[in-house]
């Protein structure tokens, strides 16, 4: 599995990650077969939070999944922003801990940005970072307004990544988002990486050029789509699999490599598009 440096955390970590967004809705112990297929084919990267199933997915699910396999996980989860003051964040980072059953979480995120002043949750991040409980930290779902509040407020180097809805009909970030994050060493990391159901149907023009792209390699369509999103040195995805055969469908896209003009080919299929006013999320 190829890795890259993490923002600017310079730790290596896993290009393709494991996503558990609605994975309380899915059967449990595939889904943790599915985590483990994954751990093994070295998707180490797992993301979770703590709004996910009300918890039920870090305590029942990812902490089941990587028992016994911790040092080899880069575990990230997320506080919700209502849980996001100073004590807020501190109390929420502690719950999280003992759901996964873990001392530490190598990076914490705040899930979007919310109504308490970001200041507090930075100020308890550093502080989980200080008292070990946090390897580093980082945010979700932030614009380059927020994220140059962020940088304000922590100084350089301190935002490991900005994890934010990426996928091939969805490429907002790449007009001010990317290239920012880019300039100032900050991950990406790409979540629903195959659209969350908005998938390019096979018969659509885009979908005809992935059909073609996959056909010339002998891989799917969202093996190619997956290969395109993590193209660039800060890209990252995190594609969700409830099913050992998809997680290990997912693992194979890392070591396909897509020629410049079928990068091209796909870039022209899936137009970025205007700039939006707002951040797209999901």
């Amino acid at each position: 599995m190829e890795q890259r440096p993490f923002g600017s955390t310079r730790v290596s970590v896993p290009v393709l990650g494991q996503g558990t967004w609605q994975m309380e809705e899915d059967d449990r112990a595939g889904a943790i077969r599915a985590l483990r297929a994954g751990l093994d084919l070295g998707m180490t990267h797992v993301d979770t939070a703590e709004l996910y199933g009300h918890g039920k997915v870090e305590a029942s699910i990812v902490s089941e999944a990587i028992a016994g396999r911790r040092g080899d996980v880069f575990l990230v989860s997320k506080v919700m922003p209502s849980n996001a003051s100073y004590a807020g964040t501190l109390a929420a980072c502690e719950r999280s801990l003992k759901r996964l059953r873990t001392d530490h979480l190598d990076c914490y995120l705040l899930h979007w940005p919310g109504s308490h002043p970001l200041e507090e949750t930075v100020r308890a991040f550093e502080k989980l970072v200080a008292d070990g409980k946090i390897r580093a930290w980082g945010v979700s779902n932030f614009g380059v307004e927020d994220l140059e509040e962020a940088l304000a407020l922590a100084g350089p180097g301190r935002i490991a990544c900005n994890q934010v809805l990426y996928h091939l009909e969805e490429r907002a970030i790449e007009h001010a988002v990317l290239p920012w994050c880019e300039a100032h060493g900050v991950a990406v990391v790409g979540y629903s990486p195959f659209g969350n159901g908005r998938f390019p149907r096979p018969d659509s023009r885009g979908g005809k050029v992935l059909g073609a792209i996959a056909r010339a390699h002998g891989v799917t369509p969202y093996q190619v789509a997956l290969r395109f999103l993590v193209r660039g040195p800060s890209l990252f995805a995190i594609p969700k699999a409830s099913r050992e055969a998809h997680a290990r469908d997912n693992a194979a896209a890392a070591s396909l490599t897509l020629t410049a003009d079928e990068l091209a080919h796909l870039d022209a299929a899936f137009p970025l598009g205007p700039e939006p006013a707002s951040l797209p999320v999901i």
